[in-house]
């Protein structure tokens, strides 16, 4: 192995930043990769190109783009041409996957919060500094996906460099939903991912985050969440025609499906909201409904939105993030005894009932709370019948 090979592996060096993701002057792929001369690397045109004709959503093709850039990196560090990639370069891949820093988790944590500890206020495991198995395993079948699209168009090399097991794959393929998924050997350098349960938050501390908040608009955001269940993404690109104020609910349009459909808002998520644009204005037809508070007004980015609660938690000392929102709301339906699970998997619009069923399961902090109860809780005294002499008593039970 050369010397450079090794570094990367051990993530003493960095892969040259070079080459960019960007958006497509054309629908079809709406991203493309350029290189360090801003030439567009074609092979990664084609296999995007393939996604977006096969209705994938164009932030799927932006996300596909970053993990194949990050793989092109990687060979023209090596000297490596694409098409001559073996398993050999995907070792270094992994290798470095799993020890470089991610330049995602660098930020200042003002919070003061190690990474890869648990915070003490939630209980949730703060995020460490390197890249996570999912992205590991995320990565490799992206680039998976691109050998196997040039190998059917009869390009790139005669063996994909990435491996796969043919067991899991053929047992998984026409497997029910029903059923118990199969516990079956994961393929080589697959990351092992651990199912942790969903991390709803306490309403002692959901109390404290809504008043955290800074403004109306906050407020009604993180109460539409907890009621409808909607995901992040799916809220902020609600219009004023989506909202439906008679009836207490509003239409988003669903990640998977990308069909408008009407999710519940609570009415003090509506109070709020009234209040917000009471202050803000009502935007024109056709306008975002969130949208910022500071300069030109634009629509509320995920990002931004991010930041919101990045804020709150720095205040709190807690590490919430925006997908707790959803596993709160869905978290109090699921253990409400007026809801039945099917009610639940119909507002959440999950496509298994099983995802629904997770969040049945019994919380921690719950367990926590009835065994203090139960701590603090007096010893019963025994009492006895009338009538019975006290010696007597002590004879037979003991004194």
């Amino acid at each position: 192995m050369s010397e450079l090979r090794r570094q990367l592996m051990e993530g003493q060096v960095d892969c040259d930043r070079i080459g960019a993701v960007s958006a497509a002057e054309t629908r079809f792929p709406p991203y493309v990769v350029v290189d360090h001369a801003g030439a567009e690397v074609e092979p990664i045109t084609q296999y995007l190109r393939d996604l977006a004709l096969s209705d994938v959503s164009p932030l799927t093709c932006r996300s596909y783009g970053y993990d194949l850039l990050r793989w092109f990196r990687l060979l023209w560090m090596l000297d490596v041409e694409w098409d001559r990639a073996t398993g050999s370069e995907v070792d270094v891949l992994v290798g470095w996957l799993k020890s470089a820093p991610n330049p995602q988790r660098q930020r200042l944590r003002r919070s003061g919060s190690v990474p890869g500890t648990v915070n003490a206020r939630t209980g949730k495991p703060v995020l460490g500094e390197g890249y996570s198995p999912r992205t590991i395993n995320h990565a490799l079948s992206v680039v998976h996906g691109f050998y196997a699209f040039h190998a059917h168009c009869g390009r790139g090399p005669v063996v994909n460099p990435v491996p796969s097991s043919r067991s899991r794959r053929s047992a998984l393929a026409h497997r029910s939903p029903l059923e118990v998924t199969p516990q079956i050997r994961r393929a080589r350098l697959r990351q092992r991912v651990v199912q942790a349960p969903p991390r709803a938050i306490p309403d002692a501390l959901w109390d404290e985050l809504v008043a955290a908040m800074t403004c109306d608009r906050d407020r009604a955001l993180l109460l539409a969440y907890v009621s409808s269940g909607a995901r992040a993404s799916e809220l902020l690109g609600v219009g004023v025609a989506d909202v439906d104020w008679a009836a207490s609910q509003m239409y988003v349009t669903s990640k998977g499906t990308r069909i408008r459909q009407p999710v519940p808002v609570s009415a003090e998520a509506l109070r709020y909201l009234a209040k917000y644009l009471d202050a803000d204005g009502i935007p024109a037809a056709g306008e975002p409904l969130w949208r910022t508070r500071r300069g030109d007004k634009r629509a509320l980015s995920y990002w931004a939105m991010r930041r919101v609660l990045q804020r709150a938690n720095d205040t709190l000392g807690t590490n919430w993030t925006l997908h707790d929102l959803r596993h709160t709301a869905a978290t109090r339906m699921a253990n409400d005894p007026g809801l039945t699970l099917t009610d639940v998997q119909a507002v959440l619009r999950h496509a298994s009932i099983e995802t629904t069923g997770r969040y049945t399961a019994v919380r921690v902090e719950d367990i926590f709370d009835k065994l203090q109860e139960h701590y603090n809780r007096p010893r019963p005294t025994p009492a006895y019948s009338a009538g019975y002499a006290e010696e007597d008593i002590k004879a037979v039970f003991g004194g």
